[in-house]
């Protein structure tokens, strides 16, 4: 099945890249970034176990039409709130082929400021 998008597919095929690279455990989760045209995502991965250990998303704070880079800093810090809440400070940043500017930056940066190690 060929994917139409060549800008979709290009992401994809980069997002593939990076996953045979990294993976996330229990003590040392993946952290993996979401991107749509109205919100951004970000949840804390077990690739091990398989289990979603946190997540936090742009519509918590209300962002359902439009989501911005301070959103995204704060979805960050929520994410880095819950975490450290399970006792996680460490984790391996999951771009999903975005590059690493705007809007996943800024969540980076949120996560960061919340305590959380890359």
């Amino acid at each position: 099945m060929a994917i139409k998008n060549e800008k979709i597919a290009r992401r994809l095929r980069i997002r593939r890249g990076i996953r045979r690279k990294i993976s996330g455990t229990a003590q040392r989760p993946r952290l993996s970034v979401y991107k749509s045209n109205t919100a951004i995502s970000a949840q804390l991965i077990d690739d091990i176990n398989g289990v979603t250990l946190a997540s936090a998303t742009s519509v918590e704070f209300g962002a359902r039409k439009n989501c911005n880079i301070e959103i995204s800093e704060k979805v960050g810090a929520k994410l880095a709130e819950k975490a450290v809440a399970n006792s996680i400070t460490e984790v391996v940043f999951d771009r999903s082929g975005y590059q690493y500017h705007g809007k996943v930056k800024a969540l980076a940066e949120g996560a960061r400021n919340g305590g959380l190690k890359f």
